[in-house]
C-alpha cells in the first residue's frame, strides 16, 4: 500500500467530520418532524462510506444505502443539492420525491438505493457491465449490509462479476445486525470476506472503524478493478450505536453491547492520531468544525426557501 499524504488524511477527516455532523442534524431535524419517514442512523460506521469513496474519480459510480450520507459527502454532492432533496424540495436532483434514504443523483455517480433488500446489487453489476463494454475506465462500488448476503442477488451477482472480470469492489458495511437479528443467527459463516473465494475472487476484511485502513484497502480494489483485474470483495466490520432506525428502543439487544459499540469512534479515533501527527491542533479542528455546522445550517435554510414538490410530481416518470 502506499504512503497517504497528510493532505489527504486532512481531506478524509473533514469528510468524516462533515458526516458525523450531518447524521447528527438530520438526527435532529427527523425527532422533530422536518425531515419525513423513517431515518437509519449510520453513528459510528462513517468512515466506510468516506473511506471507500475518497478515492473514486468524480465519473466513477456508487451505490446509496439506507444509512448512506457518508457516501454522499464522500462524493462530494454539495450540502444545499443533498438538503433539498431530503427536505422534499423540487430543487433537489430527484425534485424531493425520493428522499435522503433513497437519494439518486446521477450527476454525482450515486445510483440510489433500492427498496427491496440486495436489490441494488444486481444492478450496480448491470452498470459494471455498462462500463466494460464502452471501454470508459469508470469503477462501480456496491455497497451493502451484512444482512443483504444472505439474498440470492448477491450470491448469483458476485459470481457474474469475477466470470466476466468486471470492473466492480462489493464493500459489505458489516455492523452484526439485519434489522433486529444477530448476523450469528443465520449465517453458518460470519466471515463475509470469505465467501469471495467461492466465486475466484479475492477477498479483504478491515476494520471499519479504522478510516485510513478502509481507504488503503478501497484505493487497491479500485485500482485493480480499472486495470481489468476483476472485483474485489471488502468487509468492513463496524459497530451499530443505534438501533435499525431512529426510535428503535432496541429491547432485542444486551445493553452492554450498546455500551461497548459506542466507545468504539471512528472520529476520535482519527482526530487522535492526526493531532499525535501534528497535522491537526486543537485550534483548527476547532476552527474546521465550527466551519462544517455553517455549511450544514445555510444549507437547511437553503432547503426551507426552496419550493417544495408538488403532488402532481407524483405522476410524472412512471411506466404508465
Amino acid at each position: 500500500m502506499g504512503e497517504v499524504s497528510n493532505e489527504k488524511k486532512k481531506e478524509l477527516f473533514t469528510l468524516l467530520l462533515k458526516t458525523r455532523r450531518l447524521e447528527e442534524k438530520l438526527i435532529e431535524l427527523m425527532t422533530t418532524g422536518e425531515v419525513a419517514g423513517w431515518f437509519h442512523s449510520n453513528l459510528g460506521q462513517e468512515a466506510v462510506g468516506v473511506g471507500v469513496t475518497a478515492y473514486l474519480e468524480p465519473e466513477d459510480y456508487i451505490n446509496n444505502t439506507h444509512r448512506g450520507r457518508a457516501i454522499i459527502i464522500g462524493k462530494r454532492v454539495p450540502l444545499k443539492r443533498f438538503m433539498a432533496e431530503a427536505l422534499g424540495r423540487k430543487n433537489g436532483p430527484c425534485e424531493g420525491i425520493s428522499g435522503e434514504m433513497h437519494y439518486f443523483d446521477l450527476k454525482y455517480g450515486i445510483l440510489g438505493q433500492s427498496g427491496t433488500l440486495g436489490g441494488q446489487i444486481p444492478v450496480a453489476v448491470g452498470v459494471a457491465l455498462a462500463c466494460q463494454y464502452r471501454k470508459s475506465d469508470q469503477v462501480v462500488i456496491c455497497i451493502f449490509g451484512d444482512g443483504t448476503v444472505d439474498e440470492g442477488n448477491f450470491h448469483e451477482s458476485l459470481n457474474i462479476a469475477s466470470l466476466w472480470k468486471l470492473p466492480i469492489v462489493f464493500v459489505v458495511e458489516n455492523n452484526g445486525w439485519a434489522q433486529f437479528t444477530p448476523q450469528k443467527a443465520t449465517a453458518s459463516q460470519v466471515d463475509i470476506w470469505r465467501k469471495a473465494e467461492g466465486y475466484n475472487m479475492l477477498g479483504k476484511v478491515v476494520d471499519g472503524t479504522d478510516i485510513l485502513e478502509v481507504y488503503e484497502v478501497a484505493r487497491e480494489a479500485i485500482a485493480r478493478a480499472r486495470k481489468g483485474d476483476g472485483p474485489t470483495l471488502i468487509e468492513c466490520k463496524v459497530r451499530r450505536w443505534e438501533g435499525h432506525y431512529i426510535g428503535d428502543p432496541q429491547k432485542y439487544r444486551d445493553p452492554k453491547d450498546i455500551e461497548e459499540a459506542r466507545r468504539v469512534d471512528p472520529l476520535s479515533k482519527f482526530q487522535k492520531r492526526l493531532m499525535d501527527e501534528k497535522i491537526l491542533t486543537l485550534e483548527s479542528m476547532n476552527e474546521l468544525d465550527e466551519s462544517v455546522k455553517r455549511e450544514i445550517e445555510e444549507a437547511i435554510q437553503f432547503a426551507k426557501s426552496s419550493p417544495v414538490a408538488s403532488r402532481e410530481q407524483a405522476f410524472q416518470n412512471v411506466y404508465v
